[in-house]
C-alpha cells in the first residue's frame, strides 16, 4: 500500500505546558479541532479520562482517535482509526520544543491509503497538510488566547441578484496570494475614492485554485452600478449573472478562510450542495479590515448551487 507521510511545524506564543494541556487531553481537540468545527452538528463522544474521543457525521465521516503515550510537556502519540469514507489507520504525533520562552508545534502524521487508491497519494498529503496547517492556526488561537478566533455561521441557500464589477487579475502562488490580493484591493479603493464609487461591495473571484501546485488565478472586484469613463491600464471590467447561491460565513482574520473553503468543499463532497461547474467561486468582504479588528471581520464564502 503506498505509504503517506505528513509534517507541518508552527510557533506558538504560549508556555510549552499551556500547548501541552491543550494536545493531551482529547476533551480540547473539540475546540480547536480543524475538522470538528467544519460539522458543529457532528456527534462526538470523549472518553471519561480524555484519552480517546469518537466522531461521526455526514462531513466528516467517522472514526476513533486514541493517546497511546505521552512525554510531559515534551510529545503525544495517537492511533487514528477512520471508518468512513474509507477506512485506514494512521499513526499521529505532536512533538514540543521551547523556543525563547514560546512553543514550536511540530505535528506529523504516518499513514497508507488503500492500493486501489495509489494515484490520490500526492492529493492526500497536500489536503492532510492544510488541514494540519488549519489545525496549527486554530490551536495557536487557543493556547494563546484561551479561544479560537474562526466562527462559522451556515447562511445557507438564496438568491444573488448579480452584478457588474471592475476588477485586477492575477495568476500567482498560494503562498503570494495574500499581499498580493491586499496590494490590488488598495488599488481599488484609491480607483474608488477619485472615481465615485467608494463604498460599493469588495469581493474575490477564484476562477481557477491548483492545490497540489499551489496556483491560482483570481480577480479581486469591486462592484459598480454603471461603467466607468475610463479603464485604467491592468483593469478589467466583468459580470456576475444572477444565480441561486450558497453562503457560509465567517467570522475572524482573513488567514482562517481556509475553515470556510473546507468546509464548503466538503459539503460538496458529502454531496449537501451541488455547484455550478462554470460559475467561479467567491469571497464577500462585508466589512474593511482598515477599521475593523481582525477577529471581527466578516466575510461571505459563496459557491453557485443548483
Amino acid at each position: 500500500m503506498p505509504k503517506t507521510h505528513v509534517t507541518r511545524r508552527k510557533i506558538i506564543n504560549a508556555p510549552i505546558e499551556t500547548v501541552y494541556e491543550a494536545v493531551v487531553n482529547m476533551e480540547k481537540w473539540e475546540v480547536w479541532s480543524p475538522w470538528l468545527m467544519m460539522e458543529p452538528e457532528a456527534k462526538v463522544t470523549t472518553a471519561a479520562d480524555k484519552k480517546s474521543y469518537s466522531w461521526t457525521g455526514r462531513r466528516v465521516g467517522e472514526g476513533h482517535m486514541a493517546l497511546t503515550d505521552s512525554t510531559a510537556h515534551q510529545s503525544t502519540r495517537y492511533d487514528l482509526t477512520f471508518l468512513k469514507p474509507f477506512k485506514s489507520h494512521a499513526k499521529v504525533g505532536m512533538d514540543l520544543k521551547p523556543v525563547d520562552g514560546n512553543t514550536e508545534v511540530t505535528w506529523s502524521m504516518d499513514s497508507a491509503l488503500p492500493f486501489f487508491m495509489f494515484f490520490m497519494k500526492n492529493m492526500m498529503e497536500t489536503f492532510i497538510g492544510m488541514d494540519y496547517e488549519r489545525g496549527l492556526n486554530l490551536l495557536k488561537d487557543y493556547a494563546e488566547d484561551g479561544k479560537v478566533h474562526s466562527k462559522l455561521n451556515f447562511i445557507g441557500r438564496q438568491d444573488h441578484t448579480g452584478t457588474d464589477y471592475i476588477g485586477l487579475s492575477r495568476h500567482c502562488t498560494a503562498d503570494d496570494m495574500p499581499d498580493l490580493m491586499g496590494q490590488d484591493f488598495k488599488r481599488l479603493s484609491e480607483w474608488a475614492k477619485d472615481n465615485g464609487f467608494d463604498g460599493q461591495r469588495m469581493f474575490s473571484v477564484y476562477h481557477k485554485f491548483n492545490i497540489l501546485k499551489g496556483k491560482c488565478h483570481y480577480t479581486a472586484a469591486l462592484a459598480i452600478t454603471a461603467k466607468p469613463d475610463y479603464i485604467p491600464e491592468g483593469f478589467t471590467l466583468g459580470r456576475q449573472d444572477a444565480a441561486q447561491i450558497y453562503t457560509l460565513e465567517h467570522i475572524g482574520p482573513y488567514h482562517h478562510l481556509g475553515n470556510a473553503w473546507s468546509t464548503l468543499h466538503n459539503m460538496v463532497r458529502s454531496k449537501e450542495i451541488k455547484p455550478i461547474k462554470n460559475y467561479h467561486p467567491f469571497e464577500t468582504y462585508i466589512n474593511s479590515p482598515e477599521d475593523t479588528p481582525p477577529n471581527d471581520l466578516v466575510t461571505h464564502i459563496n459557491f453557485a448551487v443548483k
